[in-house]
């Protein structure tokens, strides 16, 4: 299972299993699954992190790129961000109330360096500034989780994710992303959204 958090490699996460509950839904999505009832796993380990797989649509970034070594995202993504975030009090209206989005670039060796946008949801595209630039999410489907927590536990809703796909055999399609949502008094509170695109 693929996690930008991961200690050991960006494939594997170190967690204890936790336990399924499959329920059968509908869904709507292309051939071959239209109109036919998929069996849905949702994850239970804490709070329950409960994974469905979606349509989800670009996001434009300004962002900065870093390659990071697995597991050093918590040391990299700070003074990355804030060079965006520097750049965005120079330009007004390009951000209203967009979020802060890391994009990886899955590596397709285990333990390579992975490619990571941290970006700030922005309006418009823009030109290149110093190490800022205008990128975006893609748009397709996705298998998405919401993390409800503080941030150390995010590799539950990655690891989830790797188990949803391995049951309805699916494969990711080389990137996925955290949207994460405004900041809570309780750290319990916080949401952050996980989005792994599928081929």
């Amino acid at each position: 299972m693929w996690g930008p958090h991961a200690e050991a490699s960006p494939f594997r996460h170190l967690v204890t299993p936790g336990s399924y509950t499959m329920y059968v839904a509908m869904t709507n999505f292309g051939p071959p699954r239209l109109g036919h009832a998929i069996p849905i796993w949702v994850y239970h380990r804490g709070m329950p992190v409960s994974v469905n797989a979606q349509a989800v649509h670009p996001r434009k970034l300004a962002a900065v790129r870093r390659e990071v070594a697995p597991g050093a995202v918590g040391s990299v993504w700070g003074p990355a961000l804030g060079k965006v975030w520097e750049f965005l009090r120079s330009q007004p209206g390009l951000r209203t109330d967009g979020h802060n989005i890391f994009l990886y670039h899955h590596p397709k060796q285990p333990g390579a360096p992975i490619p990571c946008d941290f970006g700030v949801e922005v309006t418009r595209t823009f030109e290149t500034a110093g190490e800022v630039y205008a990128t975006e999410t893609p748009g397709g489907e996705a298998a998405v989780a919401v993390h409800r927590g503080p941030y150390n536990r995010m590799n539950e809703a990655h690891d989830a994710i790797g188990k949803w796909m391995a049951a309805n055999r699916r494969e990711p399609a080389g990137l996925s992303w955290e949207i994460y949502g405004d900041p809570t008094p309780d750290p319990a509170d916080t949401e952050t959204t996980v989005v792994y695109l599928l081929k």
